[in-house]
């Protein structure tokens, strides 16, 4: 049950429009529901004689304004209260009476009418579809005062919420105040009738974001902008410093042929220019990612030598929000920034469920919960590189390491997501469920080529290969955890991984050991793919099985390696290819 509050002056005015056909939504049967007194003329249900809709209007509308006409000039120039209450298109039909004491319950939730206050406001409520009312309040109490009305929006959404679950409703997320603007009807209708796929503030929400994603410094923030194709207007101090900025879409104008200007701090909380310098104080982006930081080996093409830091990177955020640490909160930010990243540069077969996850997680990246400490430049930094290294291919190597990160940003979404349920963020909570939803179908998208490539691999190994590591994966991975994909058919992939590892000098063992204590598996949707992937991580193994292995190098954290190692290969050098285009250069994806 949503409700939506408005305030205006014209107490007439709405009630011939609440009577009237409508513009969009066709009117039909509009009656009241409920009253202050039970007794208000209804022009809808005028059961007098001789019935003239318009004369019982205007009764009623002189009688709503009685007591904001005695105020005089002490009554408030907005006088109108005016809430409409919306129910799911799922939920059952309200009878009359039912909506009544919906109407009841929420004019004394706000205060305007109190139950036993005989100097409450007067209000109507009309009812013109099955699936909602609105509620008609003028501002002026019984004794001539206004009502104290604070934080009405708050109140009713309270009251909302123990409404739907008395009645059997449909029962929404509670919300904390954090979450975007959400478009006005007026936006919407106009993206209907213009053709746009949504409202332009949901365009330039995700266009904004978009731009942050990695940005190092403000200039290249608003040098991004404008290269996606955006407007984008400084509001300058007196001094000359900037204080804020507004953004609109080419194209979407009044009706003067102006442009629509939104400032930022209207697309989102913390899309304002001073949260986004505190985020990039917080979180300075390195200027260049040098592959010597970057967890990989140097002959790796850029976009999969950036996906797999960061897969390592979002394993170690991980970490911090499974500490349930409210210092865990910074990290919320730089994963949004990490997905709108891998968004922008992945194929196209991904992007778009890519693209549904960044949307959902978004909701997820604020809260009332601040750190005080907040250091966002790991992943920041990782977020850059994945800008800077440009589109990845959806396969070979890239599409393999697209798979690798995807893999774990599912795991991560979902430590999000019990991070926030611990703390009663209901809406955060349930977006981060439904960004992990979005990221398991893109991953299986992505991950569909080199699996099969890895478990055609795991067939064609020698037979007595074959059975030794499947030996060592029954007696290092506990069959509770692999359940059903415990069988020899279901583990061709992690069985020509580990053959891979061992040919590289690595101990299977040891590591397969060292995958599974990394952190739960709980959550996994499939144990082998995800300990898979971490294998390959961890011993710098191609993610596409076709390319060659190499010994890990002295000094390293690998697992010790077995003493019968044999066949180590030289990795081949590095096939240049053609330079990828900034994407930075391209309007957003969508």
């Amino acid at each position: 049950m949503v409700p939506k509050i408005r305030r205006g002056s014209r107490t007439h005015g709405l009630l011939v429009y609440l009577y009237g056909p409508g513009k969009r939504d066709e009117h039909i049967d509009a009656h009241l529901v409920g009253s202050w007194d039970g007794f208000a003329p209804d022009p809808g249900r005028d059961t007098s004689p001789d019935p003239d809709p318009k004369v019982t209007l205007a009764r009623l509308s002189a009688a709503l304004d009685l007591r904001v006409k005695q105020a005089g000039a002490t009554a408030p120039g907005q006088h109108v209260w005016h809430c409409s209450v919306r129910t799911d298109p799922g939920d059952r039909t309200l009878t009359d009476a039912e909506w009544n004491t919906v109407a009841r319950r929420l004019v004394h939730a706000v205060n305007l009418a109190p139950e036993g206050d005989p100097d409450g406001c007067r209000w109507v409520a009309v009812r013109h579809a099955d699936n909602h009312i609105h509620i008609l309040a003028t501002m002026v109490r019984g004794d001539l005062r206004r009502p104290r009305m604070n934080y009405d929006f708050k109140k009713a959404q309270a009251e909302c919420r123990r409404i739907e679950k008395e009645m059997g409703l449909r029962r929404l997320k509670p919300g904390d105040g954090t979450g975007a603007k959400s478009p006005t009807s007026a936006e919407r209708f106009k993206a209907e009738r213009t053709g746009r796929p949504e409202a332009p503030r949901e365009t330039l929400r995700e266009a904004v974001r978009q731009a942050l994603a990695g940005a190092a410094t403000e200039g290249e923030f608003f040098t991004r902008l404008r290269e996606a194709g955006l407007r984008v207007k400084i509001r300058n101090a007196p001094s000359g410093d900037a204080i804020g900025y507004n953004v609109a879409l080419p194209g979407d104008r009044n009706r003067e042929g102006n442009p629509i200007w939104y400032p930022g701090s209207k697309l989102a909380p913390d899309l304002s220019l001073p949260k986004i310098r505190r985020r990039l104080a917080d979180g300075t982006a390195d200027q260049t990612t040098h592959p010597a930081a970057t967890s990989g080996r140097p002959d790796w093409f850029p976009p999969a030598r950036e996906r797999r830091n960061a897969t390592g990177i979002a394993e170690r955020a991980a970490i911090l929000l499974d500490s349930d640490d409210d210092e865990a909160a910074a990290q919320l930010v730089g994963l949004g920034e990490l997905l709108d990243a891998v968004t922008q540069t992945s194929p196209a077969a991904t992007r778009a469920e890519l693209g549904a996850a960044a949307r959902a997680f978004e909701r997820a990246t604020r809260s009332h919960v601040r750190a005080e400490r907040a250091d966002t430049r790991a992943i920041r930094s990782a977020a850059r590189g994945i800008i800077q290294a440009g589109g990845a291919l959806g396969r070979g190597e890239d599409g393999g390491t697209t798979a690798m990160l995807l893999s774990t940003l599912v795991l991560v979404t979902l430590a999000v997501a019990r991070w926030h349920s611990a703390r009663g963020h209901a809406q955060q909570a349930y977006a981060s469920r439904q960004a992990a939803e979005h990221l398991r179908a893109a991953y299986r998208q992505a991950a569909a080529m080199p699996m099969q490539a890895l478990r055609d691999r795991g067939r064609a190994l020698p037979e007595v290969e074959r059975r030794t590591h499947q030996a060592t994966i029954r007696a290092v991975l506990p069959e509770a955890v692999m359940g059903a994909d415990s069988s020899s058919t279901k583990t061709d992939a992690l069985t020509a991984t580990l053959a891979q590892a061992e040919q590289a000098g690595h101990d299977p063992k040891a590591l397969l050991q060292q995958a599974i204590d990394m952190r739960e598996l709980d959550t996994a949707d499939d144990v082998n793919d995800v300990i898979v992937w971490r294998l390959r991580r961890l011993a710098q193994l191609p993610a596409h099985p076709g390319a060659a292995t190499r010994r890990p190098q002295a000094g390293t954290s690998q697992p010790k390696a077995s003493a019968n190692r044999t066949n180590n290969r030289a990795a081949p050098t590095a096939v240049p290819r053609p330079a990828v285009s900034d994407p930075r250069n391209r309007p957003p994806r969508r």
